[in-house]
């Protein structure tokens, strides 16, 4: 919290740029996206118009169609991203449902020295979400890793905390994720929003590390990540306010199932429990189960694959 929590206001934009141009360093940003038409134009379009055209941090804006059903697509590629599909990536290898199968599979689609990771279904994006974030990657050498942090008011008529405060989302990180990093990583305690999908990171570190394919890709990056680089090369930084769209209990449950499955493969992978999670349903006057499985797959890191090394070597 010290030594590498910093606010995006701590760097301007001329800053990054004259670090940029001095190091010859690439920046990508990576919209993983599944029917997100209603908000993934507005996101590419403000990081064209800022970060591109205004200001040229970002080399390379990708969005990765994860299957979707709706025009996020087409709404895409008409604000001026390049999209990829999914499948269309390492298609000798079949893809698998989840949001970490598709952060992984983008190292293939992108060049960037730093990969930037922003979700797609934020609401009144701002460009502090990319540029506050790759900052210390451009401007601290030791910094690696870089998450973001905000707030994120639940709304919802959600009644206010004991100090008149807005109710915050991120239920699963506070009843499930921030538990198990302070009992296990105690060294992580200090990440204000560890499952936040807004992070950068340099390519050299993204291609050694392991991809859980699905929700718990944000747990076990950043656990690898102080494993293999160590804390001082991992930072945050406060980019203001998060609104995004909140699931419901359900869909919560599933994922602060997988969070845990994350979790306890990296605490002793020879004792593994059950890789499912039990729900219930009200049909008519009683209770129907719904078993669901619990990602258990992950990628392994990108340098093991042999399209990229070749890629690479070329």
């Amino acid at each position: 919290m010290s030594r590498r929590s910093w606010s995006a206001s701590d760097r301007s934009l001329e800053r990054l740029m004259s670090a940029k141009v001095r190091q010859g360093t690439t920046v990508s940003v990576v919209l993983p996206a599944l029917n997100e038409e209603a908000t993934v134009g507005e996101i590419v379009t403000i990081i064209r118009r800022e970060l591109m055209e205004n200001t040229p941090l970002v080399d390379e804006l990708v969005v990765i169609d994860s299957a979707s059903s709706d025009r996020t697509s087409e709404v895409a590629a008409a604000a001026g991203a390049r999209v990829v599909h999914r499948d269309a990536i390492l298609p000798g290898l079949p893809a698998v449902a989840g949001k970490g199968e598709v952060l992984w599979r983008s190292l293939m689609a992108t060049t960037g020295d730093i990969v930037c990771f922003c979700d797609a279904d934020l609401r009144d994006f701002s460009a502090d979400f990319v540029s506050g974030i790759v900052g210390p990657l451009l401007t601290e050498p030791e910094v690696q890793f870089v998450k973001a942090m905000y707030d994120r008011p639940l709304g919802g008529g959600a009644a206010p905390g004991p100090d008149g405060t807005p109710a915050q989302g991120g239920r699963v990180t506070e009843l499930v994720a921030r538990p198990l990093l302070n009992l296990h990583w105690p060294q992580l305690a200090g990440f204000v929003q560890p499952l936040g999908g807004e992070y950068a990171a340099r390519r050299s570190l993204l291609e050694r590390l392991p991809f859980p394919v699905g929700y718990g890709v944000e747990l076990g990056l950043l656990v690898d990540s102080l494993n293999l680089v160590g804390l001082d090369a991992l930072a945050q930084v406060d980019v203001g306010t998060r609104k995004h769209r909140h699931q419901d209990g359900q869909a919560l449950g599933r994922m602060a199932a997988t969070i845990y499955r994350t979790a306890q493969l990296r605490l002793s992978r020879p004792h593994l429990v059950r890789p499912s999670i039990t729900q219930f349903e009200r049909v008519g006057n009683g209770f129907v189960p719904r078993t669901h499985r619990v990602d258990t797959e992950e990628r392994p890191p990108m340098l093991e694959i042999g399209e990229y090394a070749a890629r690479r070597a070329a």
